[in-house]
């Protein structure tokens, strides 16, 4: 088990390493074969440096002449971001954001395939639709049926609780939160909170500060 400070590491470097690889598709596509650090780096918005110490804790090695094989770097983050074979995602809470994410077509690229929406509003359940939307009540049946892992909150704050014990209660293993409240996961559930209204504060004093630090 990490400590949170371990932790903290770990999860900036699956990050990075998640933008990494969005990076090295672009290279691709303009017809890169080979990139180097400093490649992956620019284009990413790190450090050649970081990214070396990236990969270097994953045991990935490219040479100083010849840099990185972009189809065979490609293939080791895939397989380190758990992205070799697909994984199917739930999200409670049709509304605006469960929607936008049921419809964003980006998912599939990464392997990424939302296999169910569900809500407790009757009137939104629709199977017809290419992502199928079910009641909220069809939730465990539907995880434990078709093994799924890994679950999406999108739902207001006074619903958030229920939600979240619904999942875990099904076997969910990692909880994407968008819901204005923090949850900590149990042992063995990985909780990622993701607070819209702290991300844009955050944003905007750092904007704010670069702003009165040109201003001295």
């Amino acid at each position: 088990m990490f400590d949170q400070k371990s932790s903290s590491k770990i999860r900036n470097c699956i990050l990075r390493l998640s933008r990494y690889k969005n990076a090295l598709y672009r290279l691709e596509k303009i017809g890169f074969v080979k990139a180097f650090s400093d490649n992956i780096a620019d284009a990413a918005g790190e450090t050649a440096s970081q990214v070396r110490k990236d990969f270097s804790l994953f045991g990935i090695t490219g040479s100083k002449r010849g840099g990185y094989q972009i189809d065979e770097l490609i293939q080791n983050l895939n397989a380190i971001l758990g992205k070799n074979g697909n994984q199917k995602v739930v999200i409670v809470g049709i509304g605006r954001i469960g929607r936008a994410l049921m419809e964003y077509e980006g998912f599939k690229k990464s392997g990424i395939e939302i296999v169910a929406g569900f809500d407790i509003d009757p009137e939104k359940a629709d199977n017809q639709i290419s992502v199928p939307v079910f009641h909220l009540h069809e939730l465990q049946d539907f995880i434990i049926k078709n093994d799924i892992r890994i679950g999406i909150i999108a739902v207001p704050y006074i619903a958030a609780r229920q939600a979240f014990d619904m999942l875990v209660a099904a076997g969910i293993k990692g909880i994407l939160n968008f819901a204005p409240i923090h949850f900590k996961g149990p042992t063995g559930i990985v909780v990622t909170n993701v607070n819209l209204e702290v991300e844009l504060e955050n944003l905007i004093y750092f904007v704010n500060a670069e702003e009165k630090a040109k201003e001295l």
